[in-house]
């Protein structure tokens, strides 16, 4: 469940974390923000968000933090809490469909409803599917486009047939019966839905006496169960029927609806937040990255700013795992397409795959994954069981073709950089190599602000390769490791790959939302197809044990994850630009160059940005996001100072440029605030 605290005073509350601070990695889950929110709830099922005026606090040139995510509060000192800081906290509690067998019920009926209402509505539209999904429901129809106009109708309709408290019955026909009166009512689409249903008898839920659909349930007992003024239909898309391109064009009608008006309207601020966050959008407003058409869909450019961040990742990514071991490696982007036949992938994940290109009478393929080339590394030379383990990574761009409907800013494109890495080990082995990737991947996480996860073991599926007692020794190891590690996961029986079992973590951002990340995959099928082995300590050639493993999963993205995450307001020692020159005048210009220079050289990513009045200059730094602004006028000229001006911080106040500088370097280095 989601749950959001709203300022009772409040009449247009935001969310907490667009105030955030950067993250101090070490800080404790348990450490307090302001005593209101100091009992905030948190499991599997439900997670925070703090909604507060900006206004509420004052910041002084002193460390400070505030809540980084929503279910955690970092510390924050007493001295520095504004007097007026908010003194009630109302909590609003937005169930899941997992949560709340009564929103599920909630959320089914009214894509029945919905469906009612636009036939009786539009009497010549066709009737497909209508799911409920994560926040709400949609359904599908054979009509022509519709509009807002049109939504407004269908929501109207909607609330007489909710208002008129008609029942739901469940009835039990044979598939002839079915068969004969969806073909009564001419519904196509629903003959072909009854074909693919298996079992029988066939179930069907009627809304009073005047409209049906063939469905399982649940659903709640009346319409009038359903209340109207927490439901809300969203928006309107294209959708192929059966997700076939070759079928026919169906309008897709997305909708809402929650347990009562109160929770529509936190759900509602967190759709606001999300769209407020929206990557794409800020990664063109901050001059981040870009995706040109005249170069082609899912090919991301990472511009100077963008480029900037994603260098900082780099660096850190690769002293970590030197630090832990690790060789780092290079290889290229394509390969002879013979490679991608012993690897399978050619079998099992051609239509992912670009197609081949003819090179001196040779066929090459652009690389989808990098193991192959890890694996061609590894078989360069004999190996010893006294070698292992042996670890490699690398930053490697593969390219996999996606449909241009599906391609979706940083989050689904075609060419996208992993952050890859193979262990080779033996099976005694395999838990301590997994507890050190699970140790790598928290330590990497921690440094963005990530601390809360959520984890799936999935194991042998009944399709697998392998012999039964490596995959117990495997399954076990991971196991192990993450009780060693004290992380709660829930089991995925059967969901593992056929060539072994993994690990998948999940990671919660600002707004509760989690992202696929971080994967360790245990691989008993490329050691056995490209046949590779080592010499034991009885000299026989066995074969080792192959991991698979990503901690940020791809940096494009990883990175619109952070965008995200952090709205843009990168923590000081992430943003692209840590502090921007401002002269009051022109006058002071050769002395903000000299400033500049002088940071430049401390290791600081600075600009001087003149031209404008100083309250535009200051306005302009303020929409880039940029954390510090140092004001220069006449008088810091005379003293060799500068006045700085906080994003998060306010007035800072005057001070010499080289203890500016060295506020600024033990800042980046203890991630935490000027």
């Amino acid at each position: 469940m989601l749950v959001l605290h709203k300022m009772a005073s409040s009449s247009r509350p935001i969310f907490l974390s667009s105030l955030r601070l950067p993250p101090k990695p070490l800080i404790s889950s348990s450490s307090v923000l302001f005593n209101p929110i100091t009992k905030q709830l948190y499991n599997q099922k439900s997670r925070s968000i703090c909604l507060f005026k900006k206004s509420h606090y004052r910041f002084s040139s002193s460390p400070v933090a505030v809540a980084t995510d929503p279910g955690t509060a970092v510390a924050a000192e007493e001295s520095n809490a504004s007097a007026d800081a908010p003194k009630e906290v109302e909590r609003v509690v937005l169930p899941s469909n997992e949560s709340s067998e009564t929103l599920l019920r909630i959320r089914h009926t009214c894509a029945h409803v919905m469906a009612m209402a636009v036939q009786k509505v539009f009497p010549d539209a066709k009737v497909t599917i209508g799911p409920w999904i994560e926040h709400g429901f949609y359904y599908d129809f054979d009509i022509e486009p519709l509009t807002d106009k049109d939504l407004k109708k269908i929501k109207k309709e909607m609330d007489r047939i909710i208002g008129r408290n008609l029942p739901l019955v469940r009835e039990e026909v044979t598939r002839d019966e079915a068969h004969k009166r969806i073909t009564s009512i001419n519904e196509p689409y629903k003959l072909e839905i009854l074909q693919s249903i298996k079992q029988e008898p066939i179930t069907i839920y009627h809304i009073g006496n005047e409209w049906w659909d063939l469905c399982a349930g649940p659903h709640v007992e009346t319409t009038g169960n359903i209340n109207r003024r927490a439901v809300q239909l969203e928006s309107v898309a294209g959708a192929y029927w059966r997700g076939d391109v070759n079928k026919p064009m169906l309008q897709r009608i997305y909708g809402t609806a929650w347990e009562n008006e109160e929770q529509l309207k936190a759900y509602l601020h967190f759709k606001e937040e999300a769209k407020r966050r929206d990557h794409r959008r800020l990664g063109q407003d901050l001059d981040l990255f870009s995706i040109q058409d005249d170069a082609g869909g899912g090919l991301v450019f990472w511009h100077p700013k963008g480029a900037i961040v994603r260098h900082i990742i780099e660096d850190l990514w690769k002293k970590i795992h030197t630090q832990s071991g690790y060789d780092l490696l290079y290889t290229p982007h394509v390969a002879k397409a013979d490679l991608w036949s012993i690897s399978g992938h050619l079998d099992f994940y051609k239509e992912n795959m670009y197609d081949q290109m003819k090179i001196e009478d040779e066929l090459y393929q652009l690389r989808p994954m990098n193991c192959p080339y890890h694996i061609l590394i590894y078989k360069r030379k004999p190996h010893s069981y006294r070698d292992f383990p042996i670890r490699v990574a690398e930053l490697g761009t593969v390219y996999r073709y996606e449909l241009s409907g599906s391609l979706h800013g940083l989050f689904r494109v075609r060419g996208f950089t992993q952050d890859d890495a193979h262990i080779f080990c033996l099976e005694d082995q395999i838990k301590d190599e997994i507890k050190g990737v699970l140790d790598l991947t928290e330590q990497m996480l921690n440094q963005f602000g990530f601390d809360k996860y959520e984890v799936n073991l999935s194991t042998r599926p009944e399709k697998a390769v392998g012999d039964d007692d490596i995959w117990v020794k495997a399954t076990s190891a991971l196991k192990d490791a993450l009780t060693d590690k004290g992380w709660e996961y829930e089991v995925d029986e059967g969901g593992g790959a056929f060539y072994g079992p993994k690990i998948d973590l999940k990671i919660e951002d600002a707004l509760g939302r989690k992202w696929q990340c971080s994967t360790i995959q245990v691989d008993f099928n490329l050691p056995q197809r490209f046949d590779i082995t080592y010499i034991d300590s009885n000299s026989e050639r066995k074969r080792p044990i192959m991991i698979h493993r990503a901690v940020l999963g791809s940096l494009e993205r990883f990175f619109g994850v952070l965008i995200e995450h952090y709205a843009g307001d990168f923590p000081l020692w992430l943003s692209p630009i840590q502090a921007r020159i401002l002269p009051v005048t022109d006058t002071q210009l050769e002395y903000c160059k000299g400033v500049m220079e002088k940071m430049k050289g401390s290791g600081v990513r600075v600009e001087l940005c003149t031209g404008e009045r100083l309250p535009k200059l200051i306005r302009n730094g303020e929409k880039m996001k940029i954390p510090l602004m140092a004001v220069v006028g006449p008088k810091e000229v005379e003293t060799g100072c500068v006045t700085v001006r906080s994003r998060f911080g306010g007035e800072l106040g005057t001070m010499a440029v080289d203890d500016f500088i060295g506020r600024i370097k033990d800042a980046v280095e203890n991630r935490t605030f000027v």
